[in-house]
């Protein structure tokens, strides 16, 4: 599984939510397993691929949605050895704060 870690800003707007709910829908209608945080989007596929293919089309998004200039960042966890989610990393972490 790969975890993509990805932030898209139209430039020159002060507030971003009603681009953000737009990606947001984009991920859900195609069924994409995400997470919201505060100042990213989390996305989980199969490939780096899929992940581009995805991450493109929000980025486009942002210009039919009236955006003159877009600038997207992609951070990318590509684990091959074993199956690792989104909640399986986390949880990982906090049972070594829990001392487990």
């Amino acid at each position: 599984m790969v975890i993509v870690e990805f932030v898209i800003v139209p430039l020159g707007e002060k507030s971003l939510s009603r681009y953000v709910a737009e990606v947001i829908k984009l991920l859900e209608d195609k069924g994409v397993k995400y997470q919201l945080t505060p100042m990213a989007t989390i996305i989980e596929t199969k490939t780096v691929h899929e992940a581009f293919e995805i991450i493109e089309e929000a980025h486009e998004l942002m210009f039919k949605l009236g955006a003159e200039r877009v600038s997207t960042t992609i951070r990318i966890d590509d684990r091959r050895d074993k199956e690792r989610s989104m909640e399986d990393k986390v949880k990982s972490v906090m049972e070594k704060v829990r001392g487990g």
